[in-house]
């Protein structure tokens, strides 16, 4: 079978992980190789426990009905499904075309960058993001460009993966996220998409580190909950 250009921009799993421009482009090009069958591989490589933990993001939101949230990397509109049945109205905005393609959603759909955010200053009630952190290229401006299309009051909630802070679940899982997940991932999709995946934790600072830029960024109340016995996070905050 012949390798299209996307399958050539995926990064390479046998050398370092990109950053900068070369990263942005990268995950691009990946999302729109993996964006058909993307819902089906997070169902099986989770065991279906990513559908818990969106409806946990979204009720740690605690933003009443009609709420105007931003579901950022909003993918296949899984976000912002669960943020239309909480009676809020999302906006889902990515940057892989891919993956607008396969959204099932109603909300409206943008293409944009996460970190250039096409709202006005203090538009937005709430942000949802989920499992998109690592894929950034800057952390300090994405929490920055949060809180200046937020208004004051306005909530964030994040869900990204994490590592078990137990011993034996930690050593579990990383066999599981570096073995079994590219297997999977191999299988109904593109393995070297789910190769780069488990490297691409590495890009995630210490916890102490990510809160502290969260609360640099202008941001109160910011707290991380463990799920899962600590194999995802959710990082919640309120904008000053």
């Amino acid at each position: 079978m012949p390798v299209s250009a996307s399958d050539r921009s995926i990064p390479d799993p046998n050398q370092p992980l990109p950053e900068g421009a070369a990263k942005a482009s990268a995950v691009r090009s990946m999302f729109d190789a993996i964006a058909p069958r993307y819902d089906l591989v997070n169902r099986i490589m989770t065991f279906r426990l990513d559908v818990a933990w969106r409806r946990r993001t979204v009720r740690r939101l605690d933003l009443p009905s009609g709420s105007v949230v931003l579901d950022l990397a909003c993918g296949t509109g899984d976000l912002c499904r669960d943020l239309h049945r909480a009676a809020m109205t999302p906006v889902g905005m990515d940057l892989s075309w891919g993956m607008l393609v396969a959204a099932r959603t109603e909300a409206p759909l943008v293409h944009a960058d996460a970190l250039r955010l096409p709202v006005a200053t203090g538009s937005a009630d709430g942000v949802t993001c989920g499992f998109a952190l690592r894929n950034l290229t800057g952390l300090e401006p994405f929490f920055a460009e949060l809180a200046r299309a937020l208004r004051p009051g306005g909530r964030i909630a994040i869900l990204e993966v994490d590592r078990p802070r137990n011993r034996l679940l930690r050593i579990g899982h990383g066999a599981y996220f570096g073995r079994v997940v590219p297997f999977i991932g191999g299988l109904l999709s593109n393995r070297d998409a789910y190769r780069y995946l488990p490297r691409s934790v590495a890009y995630l600072p210490p916890e102490d580190d990510l809160l502290a830029i969260i609360r640099a960024a202008g941001f109160v109340d910011v707290a991380k909950e463990r799920c899962s016995g600590g194999i995802a996070q959710l990082l919640t905050a309120t904008r000053v």
